[in-house]
């Protein structure tokens, strides 16, 4: 009892602070990612369409790479960024099926919109699809198809058909019988036990064919600034010694180095020859060491030039340091600081060095390189938009290349995995009572949105061949998927449509966890003029129950 004493009003958030909670809040939130999923479900497939996006600067970009498109675009509702930071995710770990996630995740949302509404708690739908993944994983597990790594032509093959079928959805798909060797080439070329895949580089020229385009067994990278006398250089070397410097050879004006003091001319001179001396000290020593090319990620000025000119020497500064450690990686040796105590064993070697014209660019290759655990992929087409899409499309495959090396299980593509896992949940669903069975069906229907927007999006009559493709599952044909070719069902096992396993396995994991995610944030406080560390951030969401799931 207050005994007639009022409770005093209490502010707890600052003024102008934007709280809403409750059914309607999970609702608007599950609606904002459906948009996201509207956005970018056109996109989905070997038929799907491009997207262009202009920047605030003007700057055009096409592609239908979900990663891409969603890093793009300015998404401001907190609950949505959930959709793009699982793209980008699927992106980094896979590095494929980054619209497929997204799709996916949205239709486990639009499903259970109903259920939401009818006042079911968000932690039994939450139990069930959590359950639902489980099952889903453990049968992606027990279907994948095992290919033998110990054979090498077997493992070329299983390579090739996924770098193929990643490319399917791609720009360059009429191309990816020229791009899939390039692919597999290149993951092979890397050292095996780390797949490190930024030591493919990819150098972008515009002009010329997209079948311009070249694979190096080695380095290329631009020829980089250039002072007076570098014509004079030899262009092309067979077995040549390479220095790797991190060493400035360039005289600098002395009012811009420090300040000294003269009384007499003598004076000045002796400082002036004493700067010439240690330039021509360290140039001296670049040439005693054997080198025949000199490289350096520091200026190399117009003296230097002139000096290695006039000795047969090739030099280049300014090397960016990603082509400085490809090279070293290539060509071995080490990247000297300083130009004392050069040894022989420390510097490195190729079979062929050559400066060339790649359309309007000169580019300088090391090739036949002894310790290549790096390759170059040079590529050529008639716009920027285009190569960059290109260089998008080929990141994809050589990610998809790269996690079938690790993890040589593949299952079919074209929405043959999805249709199986999805009559696989239909049985069991059947076996469970409650509301459980209404959540686990949920789940095996949210993941036709495959197969029914890859049809959807080549132009196909999207019941019709669900229904094709629900009937060859309930018979056993568990990789009958959409086939683009006859635009009707077939084995896509048969056809070589081959995925990694990996793909669908991190697929339905991300988007289950987004979609529980979502569905557990039941308020959000929203506050614009927060600012200083005072108020709550912008955008803050909180669990169902007040604490992290």
């Amino acid at each position: 009892m207050n005994f007639g004493r009022q409770t005093p009003t209490i502010v707890v958030l600052k003024e102008g602070t934007d709280t809403s909670q409750g059914k309607g809040q999970t609702i608007s939130n599950i609606n904002a990612c459906l948009a996201i999923q509207d956005t970018i479900r056109p996109t989905l497939g070997p038929l799907g369409s491009d997207i262009l996006i202009v920047g605030g600067n003007g700057e055009t970009t096409i592609s239908n790479d979900g990663a891409t498109i969603l890093k793009l675009l300015d998404v401001v509702h907190p609950a949505a960024r959930i959709l793009v930071d699982i793209s980008r995710s699927q992106d980094a770990e896979v590095g494929d099926g980054t619209t497929s996630v997204t799709v996916l995740a949205g239709e486990l949302l639009k499903e259970i919109k109903g259920l939401v509404e009818e006042g079911v708690s968000t932690n039994t739908i939450i139990k069930g699809y959590r359950y639902a993944a489980r099952l889903a994983t453990e049968k992606i597990k027990s279907i994948a198809v095992k290919v033998d790594k110990s054979n090498p032509e077997e493992l070329r093959d299983l390579l090739e058909r996924c770098a193929a079928t990643a490319m399917s959805s791609k720009i360059i798909y009429k191309n990816s019988a020229f791009f899939t060797k390039m692919v597999v080439d290149a993951v092979l070329t890397l050292d095996q036990n780390d797949l490190n895949d930024k030591l493919i580089g990819m150098k972008k020229v515009p002009g010329g064919s997209i079948e311009d385009s070249l694979f190096v067994s080695g380095v290329a990278f631009k020829k980089t600034f250039a002072y007076a006398g570098f014509e004079q250089q030899p262009k092309s070397f067979k077995s040549p010694k390479i220095l790797c410097l991190n060493v400035e050879l360039e005289l600098k004006a002395e009012k811009d180095n420090a300040e000294v003091r003269v009384e007499e001319v003598s004076e000045y001179q002796a400082v002036v020859d004493a700067e010439w001396q240690i330039i021509l000290s360290k140039l001296e020593a670049c040439k005693d060491s054997g080198a025949s090319i000199v490289l350096s990620k520091l200026p190399i000025g117009d003296l230097a030039t002139q000096y290695f000119a006039d000795r047969n020497i090739f030099c280049a500064g300014r090397v960016s340091s990603d082509d400085m450690n490809r090279t070293l990686q290539a060509v071995g040796g080490i990247l000297h600081s300083t130009t004392s105590d050069i040894k022989p064993e420390n510097l490195g070697t190729c079979d062929f060095f050559e400066e060339r014209q790649v359309g309007s660019e000169r580019y300088n290759f090391f090739t036949g390189c002894p310790k290549t655990k790096t390759c170059t992929l040079v590529l050529r087409g008639g716009s920027e938009q285009f190569i960059a899409e290109v260089e998008r499309s080929l990141h994809d495959a050589i990610m998809i290349v790269k996690r079938a090396v690790k993890n040589n299980i593949v299952v079919a593509g074209g929405g043959a995995c999805e249709m199986e896992i999805s009559k696989y949940l239909r049985e069991v669903s059947r076996s469970i009572a409650g509301k459980q069975q209404l959540l686990v069906a949920a789940f095996a229907r949210a993941l036709e949105v495959i197969p029914r927007q890859l049809c959807e999006n080549a132009g196909f009559d999207g019941t019709d061949i669900l229904n094709k493709l629900r009937m060859q599952h309930a018979k056993g044909e568990q990789w009958a998927g959409v086939d683009f070719i006859s635009e009707s069902t077939a084995n896509n096992f048969d056809k070589f449509v081959w995925e990694p396993a990996l793909v669908k396995l991190n697929a339905i994991n991300s988007a289950t966890e987004a979609a529980c995610l979502i569905l557990s944030v039941d308020e959000t406080v929203k506050n614009e003029e927060s600012g200083g560390g005072q108020g709550p951030p912008p955008g803050a969401m909180r669990g169902g129950m007040g604490v992290p799931r």
